[in-house]
């Protein structure tokens, strides 16, 4: 076999000292043979086709023979690798005998196998498709002249190059993907214009680095969320999707693990998913309190006081409620790596001081018990007796407001503190 690899070399950014020169990768190879397979060295090499599996005895080793195919015809110095989740059915003896590797993956979960076949792969750059013989495994060529471009992320797009016949559900056509990939775009403004499909290829560098967490079929939103969020090169590439050949149904179900493709991308967005629907219930509220606090108020006949100054109050609360929970989640994911850090915000928080989050909390406070003890006095000019309402309320509720709000900055302040020591 040709080998490929470099010597190592001490200026090399590569693990092993694999060289980065891609053009080294072009020579053809000494034998139309000369895979990786199970048996040969641990060497690294320039591909790794990544294959999760569970229970594809009916297509594996046809998608087997496309990739090991594509490979040859195109002198990729490459492996075909099969992350196996648990196949009872020969999977793994049928892999074998195609010229595959296989990693046993005990722990159950499309994203648990990918992972895994992931972090065994030998190759600088991965290709992942399932085993259902629905992807194009036989052109390739464009995804790893991207990858060799030096772009971290390329996605296929089924959409440009193509649905066949029944390849794929009209729910899932006309309705699921497009809007997963329209959210997916508008919260995370990604370039990808089909969010979720299969067949991508990446630089498992920039995989390794991002730092991929999730064990289910959301891993396809978690790796297209992260490339953009830290900035990666990211390209699409047209691609054709085919029928699959299995006779059983498919692994994936349209509702569930659609809605757990939305949860992942509204929880990893907390900027849409808390702090503009807090910041709309904020302005809200405070409209309505500058619209009310003067007097009632006729719109169309309609009296509006305030029954409505007390909405006005709870919108306020929420909207706070929701922008200091946004702050938070923040600041936790960035700490625990799930979200990269945001340079901005972390700006922002270094001049807010634990002291200055409880001086101004205390403030606050003290801002609503002064309104408290003037309708106190108020109610005691009158003799403690029955009180107009209208004019009442109107000192009351701001009052209670503040007092609230500024109780929930003083936590908030003592709890951000929390989230900002520094741990091991």
């Amino acid at each position: 076999m040709n080998n490929k690899v470099a010597a190592p070399a001490l200026d090399s950014p590569w693990p092993f000292g694999i060289a980065t020169d891609s053009s080294q990768y072009s020579r053809p190879l000494q034998s139309p043979n000369a895979l990786r397979t199970d048996d040969e060295s641990h060497e690294p090499c320039e591909l790794s086709i990544v294959m999760p599996c569970l229970n594809e005895a009916e297509t594996l080793e046809v998608c087997i023979q496309k990739a090991r195919g594509f490979l040859e015809t195109h002198a990729v110095d490459g492996e075909v690798l099969i992350a196996d989740n648990g196949s009872t059915d020969g999977s793994q003896e049928i892999a074998r005998r195609a010229g595959a590797r296989v990693v046993d993956v005990p722990m159950k979960g499309y994203g648990s196998a990918l992972l895994a076949g992931i972090r065994s792969a030998r190759g600088r750059f991965v290709i992942m498709g399932d085993a259902d013989d629905s992807y194009d495994f036989v052109n390739l060529m464009p995804f790893v002249e991207k990858l060799r471009e030096g772009h971290d992320l390329v996605m296929g797009n089924r959409f440009r190059g193509g649905i066949m016949p029944n390849a794929m559900p009209p729910l899932h056509k006309y309705l699921g993907n497009p809007v997963l990939s329209f959210i997916g775009n508008l919260l995370f403004k990604s370039p990808c214009k089909d969010f979720h499909c299969g067949l991508r290829g990446f630089s498992k560098a920039a995989a390794m680095e991002i730092n991929l967490r999730t064990t289910g079929m959301e891993f396809a939103s978690e790796m297209v969320v992260k490339m953009t969020l830290h900035r990666k090169r990211i390209a699409e590439v047209p691609t054709i999707l085919s029928k699959d050949g299995r006779s059983r149904p498919p692994h994936l179900r349209s509702w569930s693990d659609g809605w757990r493709h939305l949860r992942f991308l509204l929880l990893y967005s907390p900027r849409w998913l808390f702090f503009y629907p807090g910041l709309t219930l904020l302005v809200m509220g405070l409209l309505s309190w500058l619209y009310l606090l003067p007097g009632p108020q006729l719109i169309e006949g309609i009296r509006l006081d305030v029954h409505t100054l007390l909405y006005g109050a709870l919108a306020i609360t929420l909207g706070y409620q929701s922008i200091v929970f946004a702050v938070f989640t923040k600041v936790f994911a960035a700490s625990e790596g799930l979200l990269p850090v945001d340079d901005r915000l972390d700006k922002r928080l270094s001049q807010v001081s634990l002291e200055k989050g409880l001086v101004s909390g205390g403030i606050v406070v003290l801002l609503g018990l002064a309104g408290t003890v003037l309708a106190m006095a108020n109610w005691e000019s009158r003799g403690f007796g029955l009180l107009n309402p209208s004019e009442t309320l109107r000192v009351v509720i701001p009052s209670v407001t503040a007092i609230a709000l500024g109780f929930e900055t003083l936590l908030s302040s003592l709890f951000l503190s929390v989230l900002q020591l520094k741990r091991r």
